[in-house]
């Protein structure tokens, strides 16, 4: 499995602007719109302007790693890019890592990593969630990279092989047992990254990578405020708090 394609001459994945619409589309592809058909050239280029058969110009943009998370059809709720920026920033993902990952969903984060040029085996145990995740990764580009495997990983942890990845990036119920075996699986200086919605799965985590004698176990929880500036001044904004999870990143020494 390869790293994404720096080849100019492999088309990419771009957007379509005019307003507030926006279209993720491959090149050489047609776009039906309410604002009439685009037919995408397939050699369009980010800068290029293309009008619908009724005339209405589209601008093309380059597509960026936070689009993803607007335009991948959703299976759930997908990991929000401060949280995707975090687990790439903790680990130090770059190219040529090798990451286990599970927990697919949506697939927000594996896309991600393989921007980042790693290449990534996930894991997805629904079948559906599996092939959504499948198209997305074709949609954004990165399919020569992401390995989707329809499955539970738990039970392929035996096959996997020692020290055969750079980083593990868990979002699902059965962390705690991959992490149990995250020593073998890591390189020598490997991370962990476990994403979790609730305290008592974190907690769990956190004990488990203790256990298994990994080291600089810590856990944050992942919140920001949005800031609101108006004529009478500046402060957090009242709107709830930004809230998503919890991020448990541990190292193998």
């Amino acid at each position: 499995m390869s790293s994404p394609s720096s080849d100019p001459r492999v088309s990419q994945p771009v957007l379509l602007v005019r307003g507030d619409r926006e279209y993720l589309v491959e090149p050489g592809t047609e776009k039906g719109t309410d604002l009439g058909v685009l037919e995408i050239p397939a050699d369009v280029e980010p800068g290029d302007a293309i009008e619908t058969h009724l005339g209405n110009e589209f601008r093309v943009r380059r597509l960026r790693g936070p689009d993803l998370f607007h335009h991948f059809e959703r299976t759930g709720a997908p990991m929000v890019p401060r949280d995707v920026g975090l687990v790439i920033g903790e680990t130090g993902i770059s190219r040529d890592d090798r990451i286990l990952d599970a927990g697919t969903g949506t697939g927000v984060l594996a896309a991600s990593m393989a921007r980042a040029g790693a290449s990534v085996v996930t894991y997805e145990q629904d079948p559906d969630f599996a092939d959504v995740a499948r198209e997305n990764m074709a949609l954004g580009g990165v399919a020569d990279a992401v390995e989707v495997r329809t499955g539970d990983v738990t039970d392929d942890l035996a096959d996997l092989g020692a020290a055969s990845f750079d980083v593990i990036t868990l979002d699902t119920a059965d962390a705690p047992a991959v992490v149990a075996r995250a020593p073998e699986l890591l390189v020598d200086g490997g991370f962990v990254a476990v994403y979790s919605p609730f305290v008592e799965s974190t907690r769990e985590v956190a004990r488990t990578a203790r256990e298994a004698g990994l080291a600089n176990v810590r856990t944050r929880e992942t919140i920001q405020r949005e800031m609101d500036f108006d004529d009478r001044g500046s402060r957090p904004s009242t709107a709830p708090v930004g809230h998503t999870g919890y991020l448990t990143i541990a190292r193998n020494e």
